[in-house]
């Protein structure tokens, strides 16, 4: 307890110094803005921007200057951005001028594909003002439709286990709202008109409101990407305390109600339970999303089912730690950064994948829950509340699982401070069957450059009064082409976050890291060169050195798009009891190595790409060589990446050879029909699996999907072979819609 009164108060005390110096430097940023143009009638959503006589009468913004490959030089091309709303729409228009027009990309038209390989416009806005959270949209020439929800200036992927912690972060690209966008290609370019209901946004109504905005291009051909609002080197459009204003926006609350049901039918045969039996299953259930004002939105959901979801990539564990697989499922991940806290992928104080999904993967059926999420005034407020039914076969109980979270934003000092509850209460007949998690968070923002985060956490489980606690606390210097990151993170011995995720347990973890982003001159056609040196450690709380790792490494980035990561790591595992690596014991021990690492990456702005990492060096007492790789190719609307990763490890009682393959397969009638497959196969567990599915969106999550599931399993007595086959229609009924 001693611990984390010390970090609850540290935190606390960042927010009793004077901000006067912080403002002043916020001030001395010049930003662009502009007025919005207010229409009294719509214009046709065809992509037609030139030959459309409304967009004419509009001023348009003209000026983008590129980040790279010429930084601070003006874009190559032209690009012409109109802006303009009605009481209840949202219009962007866009012009990409091209001097070639036979050159431009377009690498997938699926709904939310990755849009920094090709020719491409996105744009973000900040409509609450509060110069951290924000909605990004975005298109190509085919008229593709891409929107992410950014928390936190885009801090922190859910996915990934290095990330470095903060109040709430990331980039949420299954936020999926109801919007159109239309685009045409012709000699002049290209060419895209957005239209956006406003009651898909969120924001605060009143008069002569101004949102934070910025506009960004990619152009293919000079592997080019340019800002309206000028960034930096090392940031991207979600640094949002850099956008420009958008000014003169009069808004009222436009009504927001949506019914969304669905039906199910499944068709599975499963040969561990009756090798000759097929079961059929149906099913019904309902979502109901409501927005109570502009900024607070509550989501009902009964007999919650995510059929559609493609399924989890494959893994082979080669250390002694947990996994992490990431969440998928729609309800979960929309505003999911209103609910992070803690190091997500190490420490994750709320992990959503533990609502639903039992210990074993298995599925848990969800009964309903609801969510209330949103922003009044100045604080970040979220509310989840979920059932689960009990399983009798795996011996699990109905369950509640409850979340709350609040968040407090400082003004233009990119401070915050925040605290949240999380509880799963069983509904069973067994007594005392509870965990809960405490938590107080904060961010101090000094000026543009530099940031100090941490959190502090006590869980409370039955059997456990010692040392449940964990926190963390790290300052961060981020500025032209410089970051600077120092933190220490404590996971005591009797924390115990059920509803969340720890990677490994019971450790003291400092940390730091220096990199620098540096454009040299005269190098020829080298572009980035990226020097910097990690390090972080893990210790028990005996003092016992349990993982050491010394990374130091260069990125050599080319104008072509090539780029090498050429690195050398130095490793130290203490093993205090041994354990089994894939059949193959690892004896206690201390284990001190060096590896080398290489990373390459063709450009992927071509028809044909790859990207691979290989490590060799030391391992366990032992050697390893590693690769792994992705090669994609594409032909038009067919998208295809196939991945291979290979392990090979000689160790003192063994060797093992670990290999999972697998290849996506993706074809796009148009950008809301599509199919694509996910095939994968593992060596050590020797199963295969195949996920395909058809989708044809009415909007956002909606419509019809068609989900062909067979997992081969050849383990299992003469070989499992479980195949389902599931059609699920979803329809959203706008009730309030304009």
């Amino acid at each position: 307890m001693k611990q984390i009164y010390t970090i609850t108060c540290a935190i606390i005390l960042l927010f009793s110094f004077s901000t006067k110096t912080i403002a002043q430097t916020n001030q001395q940023l010049n930003r662009p803005s502009f007025t919005i143009s207010s229409l009294k009638e719509k214009p046709a959503i065809d992509g037609d921007v030139i030959n459309e006589p409304l967009w004419q009468t509009i001023n348009p913004v003209k000026q983008l200057t590129q980040i790279k490959p010429n930084f601070g030089l003006p874009a190559s091309e032209k690009t012409e951005i109109r802006m303009a709303y009605t009481n209840n729409m949202l219009y962007v228009a866009v012009v990409c001028y091209d001097s070639s027009p036979n050159t431009i990309v377009v690498s997938d038209s699926r709904r939310d594909a990755d849009l920094s390989n090709e020719d491409s416009f996105l744009f973000i806005i900040d409509t609450y003002n509060d110069r951290q959270n924000g909605f990004m949209f975005g298109t190509n020439s085919n008229g593709m439709e891409y929107d992410a929800q950014i928390d936190n200036e885009g801090q922190g992927n859910f996915n990934s286990n290095r990330q470095q912690g903060g109040v709430i972060g990331g980039t949420n690209i299954n936020w999926d709202a109801s919007w159109e966008v239309k685009a045409q290609k012709s000699s002049y370019g290209w060419s895209a008109e957005f239209a956006i209901p406003l009651r898909s946004l969120r924001f605060s109504s009143g008069d002569n409101q101004s949102w934070g905005i910025n506009f960004q291009r990619n152009i293919s051909k000079t592997n080019e990407t340019a800002f309206w609002a000028s960034l930096p080197i090392g940031f991207d459009m979600k640094r949002l305390s850099l956008a420009g204003k958008v000014n003169g926006l009069n808004l009222e609350n436009p009504g927001n109600l949506k019914v969304m049901p669905y039906v199910l039918g499944q068709v599975v045969k499963d040969k561990s339970i009756d090798p000759s039996k097929t079961s059929t299953d149906f099913e019904a259930g309902l979502d109901v999303k409501y927005s109570i004002t502009p900024s607070l939105t509550l989501d009902l959901t009964y007999n919650t089912d995510f059929a559609q979801v493609e399924v989890d990539e494959q893994q082979v564990n080669l250390d002694r730690f947990n996994l992490f697989f990431p969440e998928k499922r729609p309800f979960f991940l929309e505003n999911a950064g209103q609910f992070s806290v803690g190091s997500p992928g190490e420490v994750d104080l709320f992990f959503s994948r533990r609502i639903g999904i039992g210990n074993n993967g298995s599925l848990v059926p969800i009964i309903g829950g609801a969510r209330l999420s949103g922003k009044v005034n100045q604080t970040n407020v979220g509310f989840l509340t979920m059932f689960t039914d009990e399983v009798q076969d795996a011996s699990i109980e109905k369950n509640n699982f409850t979340v709350a979270r609040v968040n407090h934003d400082f003004g233009e000092s990119r401070s915050s401070l925040g605290g949240v509850f999380i509880n799963r209460a069983g509904l069973g007949d067994t007594e005392d069957d509870y965990n809960r998690v405490y938590a107080i968070d904060g961010k101090w923002g000094l000026g543009q450059k530099a940031e100090i985060t941490g959190f502090a956490a006590k869980s409370s489980t039955i059997g456990i009064d010692e040392n449940d606690h964990a926190f963390k606390l790290s300052a961060n210097y981020n500025w032209d082409g410089w970051n600077i990151l120092a933190g220490y993170t404590e996971v005591g011995e009797g924390f115990n976050p059920e509803v969340g995720f720890l990677q490994r347990s019971a450790f003291k973890k400092p940390e730091f890291l220096i990199f620098k982003a540096h454009r040299p001159k005269n190098w020829g056609n080298i572009l980035e060169i990226r020097p910097h040196i990690s390090y972080r450690s893990y210790k028990d709380f005996d003092n016992n050195l349990i993982t050491s790792f010394l990374h130091i490494d260069n990125h050599w980035e080319w104008k072509s798009g090539f780029e090498i990561h050429t690195g050398i790591n130095f490793t130290e595992e203490g093993v205090l009891q041994p354990f089994s690596l894939s059949g193959v014991t690892v004896d206690a021990g201390r284990y001190k190595h060096q590896e080398l690492q290489l990373v390459y990456m063709t450009n992927a702005n071509k028809d044909v790409s790859y990207s691979g990492r290989s490590v060799i060096g030391g391992y366990f007492g032992g050697q390893r060589f590693t690769h792994s790789g992705t090669l994609k190719v594409r032909f038009g609307d067919f998208n295809s990446s196939f991945t291979l990763s290979h392990n090979n490890l000689n160790l003192p009682n063994g060797d093992v050879t670990a290999i999972v393959s697998g290849a996506r397969l993706s074809y796009s009638f148009t950008p809301r029909m599509f199919i694509q497959s996910l095939i994968q196969n593992n060596n050590v567990s020797n199963i295969t699996s195949v996920n395909a599915r058809f989708g044809w969106l009415q909007n956002a999550n909606s419509g019809l999907f068609v989900v062909v599931n067979i997992i081969k399993d050849d383990d299992y007595l003469d070989g499992l072979n479980n195949q389902s086959i599931t059609v699920k229609y979803t329809h959203r009924f706008d009730l309030l819609s304009k």
